[in-house]
């Protein structure tokens, strides 16, 4: 047995000294000041620190540090001092020594972000991330004295997602569902392209495994005749860069799977209808960095001889960089295959910017190497309107994630202001948004815009290139309608904190109604009575019960009484189960449907094993309408505050924010299902009208499929068939079956499930 663990720890021991040489070397090969010593220091001081303790996975954890500097140098060309603080990471929230003790050893910017990265609490995996909503918002106000303490974060996610397989399945759902909800658009802010494609592909793969390996399969399968159009299509664009005397190469880009499968659950396609997932790179050396822009449109001009560009799609990134540095010229070309492929040009620089985006920036800037340039001006501008929010944050931790998401992964457009200056806004953003980036006092007073010199509203749309003109009142007060239609982060949060002020008055005056209310009655007030009716007239917080009787449009009475005294009425009782059941059963007409228990969660419940879902329990959960799940959906349970269990699909947007906010309470779920029940699913067909066309549907619905058809909804127009399907299907795979049969139909060009 000691033998064993002899030779045991001679493996750990080799396996640990081998990671960090390939780190050394690694580090030695870049740009940065060579201080190894500083780094090996780190090293040894964090090894001994977490000497004896391993991760899930049985690995030594000092592997994690390792892994993570590693990241941090190789994908995102960190130098030693963020090198160190990733060493370091979990070094004083996992073990004894304090920020004071790494400062003493290390210096002050280290433990600046080693103390950045402990304040951000709970740990990846631990029970304490349940709140990871909290934890990012620490992030940010951390993020904000030092940037290096979110790339290092991201490389420690990006390790954590590729040592996932270790964690349990409802672990794996919250970790990857909080990934693509916050650390993928964060990474795409910072310009970290590479980064944020396998943070994605990752959260996929633990989210729709089979998905994830199919669509892999049939990149592998198509993998020969993508070579081959790559090839032909290059060659004449080689020969012509060969004329032209520049360094280049030509890098084939292949869509991600989780673009991929993004793309065909938005457009409702199946993979062999996704034509943009070859696209073609060309990265040069310019012979001097000031003509990188002239060449780029060079580069262009020869390749438009060759090939017929599409209007629509040149997009210049070269004059006016997008938000996080990304800089390229894009121009979509027609093969001569009958396709369209898309061109990135770009310089080595740019190239690097694109894929370690801001930590690539100070790489150029002489006499900087190694360290964070204070001057990244759009960055510094977003740090401030994250700032901003976070000293007037959301009370909902989920509104909060939601102000921020508004603006990771808005596409950009650029308006100009009265004096001519330009100002980068989210696409789709309105003239209040604005007068909101600009200051709040122009927002809040804001009651219209010249836009091109011509009057427009608050909510009229930007485009690229408008000039705008704020035009201000100050009998103007922030209106609530407001909030239905700006887009910023900035907007809504000033927003919402206005409204928030001016409904305190109102939830007070609600709140007082109430206590008067309930001591007419002689009953106490407590907040659990008050969630009770909050409860009973839907509302799902208190603050909104409140202020509907605030604005009296809530009136208490005697059925509030019979409420908190347990005196439901009998009518309330048949129809409180259905809206949670989106299925039926075939019963005879002799059966009575009874009210369901719904499974209440013990105190000592496993949540680590799955929960299956029956023909014969079903009925014991909530299905609840944002996401309409049937058998054959990948599934996840969420456990509410009643401690009931709520059924949603793993892409459901609720969800995505409940693993965001909510980890811990996140269950894995499996159907067990065998055919006995029907669900609601609604089919949408379009095609060209004919005679016959609606029998020959209903034939293979009906006929062929055996499938009850509940409701149809026909238009034709100009000759285009249009019709919507309710059907009765036991579950996902009957849908496919009855799409794939339609298709087949002559004149059907288009089916989708829109629920």
């Amino acid at each position: 047995m000691k033998e064993e663990q002899m030779t045991r720890e001679a493996a750990d021991d080799k396996m640990i000294n081998d990671a960090f040489e390939h780190l050394l070397q690694t580090y030695s090969a870049s740009r940065h000041k060579q201080k190894v010593d500083l780094i090996t220091k780190a090293f040894n001081f964090a090894r001994q620190a977490h000497k004896g303790v391993r991760r899930l996975s049985g690995e030594p954890y000092i592997m994690h540090p390792i892994a993570v500097a590693q990241i941090a140098c190789e994908e995102v060309g960190l130098g030693s001092v963020s090198i160190c603080a990733a060493l370091l990471h979990d070094v004083v929230e996992d073990t004894d020594y304090t920020t004071e003790d790494i400062e003493n050893i290390f210096g002050p910017k280290v433990a600046q972000i080693v103390d950045g990265l402990t304040k951000i609490s709970g740990g990846i995996f631990g029970d304490k991330a349940s709140a990871q909503a909290e934890n990012f918002k620490k992030l940010l106000l951390t993020m904000s004295d030092d940037i290096r303490v979110i790339l290092i974060k991201i490389c420690d996610r990006l390790h954590n997602m590729r040592t996932l397989e270790s964690q349990p399945a409802n672990k794996q759902y919250k970790i990857a569902g909080e990934t693509l909800y916050i650390y993928a658009p964060l990474a795409n802010r910072l310009g970290l392209n590479r980064v944020k494609t396998e943070l994605e592909d990752l959260s996929f793969k633990y989210e729709h495994p089979e998905e994830y390996a199919s669509i892999r399969n049939k990149l592998a399968s198509t993998q020969e005749s993508r070579h081959e159009l790559f090839d032909k299509f290059t060659q004449p664009i080689r020969d012509a860069l060969d004329k032209m005397g520049l360094p280049y190469e030509i890098k084939e880009r292949v869509k991600s799977p989780y673009s991929i499968w993004n793309k065909m659950q938005n457009k409702h396609v199946t993979f062999d209808e996704i034509y943009d997932i070859l696209a073609v790179r060309i990265i040069f050396t310019p012979q001097k960095r000031e003509d990188e822009i002239n060449e780029c449109f060079n580069i262009y001009v020869a390749i438009s001889k060759i090939y017929k560009s599409h209007p629509d799609r040149l997009r210049d990134w070269l004059n006016h960089p997008k938000a996080n540095g990304y800089q390229a010229l894009h121009v979509t070309l027609m093969s001569k295959q009958g396709r369209w492929i898309e061109v990135q040009i770009r310089s080595d620089r740019m190239d690097e910017i694109a894929e370690q985006g801001f930590a690539a920036h100070w790489k150029y800037k002489e006499g900087e190497i190694g360290e964070i340039t204070e001057d990244e001006g759009e960055l510094n501008e977003w740090l401030h309107t994250i700032k901003e929010i976070l000293d007037d944050p959301q009370p909902n931790a989920i509104d909060f994630l939601d102000a921020i998401k508004l603006n990771l992964f808005a596409s950009e457009i650029f308006v100009f202001t009265p004096k001519g200056e330009i100002k980068t806004m989210p696409a789709g953003c309105t003239a209040l948004d604005f007068a909101f980036s600009i200051h709040t006092f122009l927002g809040s007073h804001c009651i219209g815009a010249k836009v091109n010199h011509k009057l427009v509203p608050l909510s009229h749309k930007l485009q690229s290139g408008d000039q705008v003109e704020v035009l201000i009142s100050k009998s103007q007060h922030v209106q609530p309608g407001w909030i239905s239609f700006v887009s910023t982060a900035k907007a809504k949060a000033k927003i919402q904190a206005a409204l928030r002020r001016q409904g305190k008055v109102i939830q007070k005056e609600g709140e007082q109604a109430l206590a008067d209310f309930l001591k007419t009655h002689g009953v106490e007030m407590t907040p659990t009575t008050a969630e009770q009716l909050a409860a009973f007239h839907d509302m799902p917080r208190v603050e909104d019960f409140y202020q509907a009787l605030g604005e009296k449009s809530i009136i208490l009475g005697d059925k509030d009484i019979d409420e908190l005294n347990g005196k439901k009425k009998k009518a309330s009782v048949g129809k409180g189960w259905r809206k949670f059941v989106p299925f039926l059963a075939i019963k005879s007409k002799e059966e009575k449907e009874e009210e369901p228990e719904l499974f209440v969660v013990p105190e000592k419940f496993n949540r680590k094993k799955p929960i299956f879902i029956t023909d014969n329990n079903i009925r014991q959960y909530r299905f609840v309408s944002c996401c309409h799940p049937i058998p054959g959906d990948d599934i996840l349970g969420f456990i509410d505050g009643k401690n009931q269990i709520e059924i949603h699909k793993r892409d459901c947007p609720v969800a995505a924010k409940l693993k965001s906010s909510y980890g811990n309470r996140i269950l894995d779920a499996k159907w067990d299902m065998h055919k006995r029940l029907f669900f609601d699913a609604t089919l949408q067909m379009q095609g060209i009208d004919r005679i016959g066309l609606l029998n020959e549907v209903t034939q293979v619905v009906s006929r062929q499929m055996n499938v009850n058809i509940h409701t149809v909804n026909i238009t034709c127009e100009e000759g285009i068939f249009n019709g919507t399907f309710e059907l009765r299907v036991h579950d996902r795979d009957d849908v496919k079956v009855i799409i794939d049969n339609l298709k087949k139909i002559n004149d059907i060009k288009e089916v989708k499930q829109i629920n």
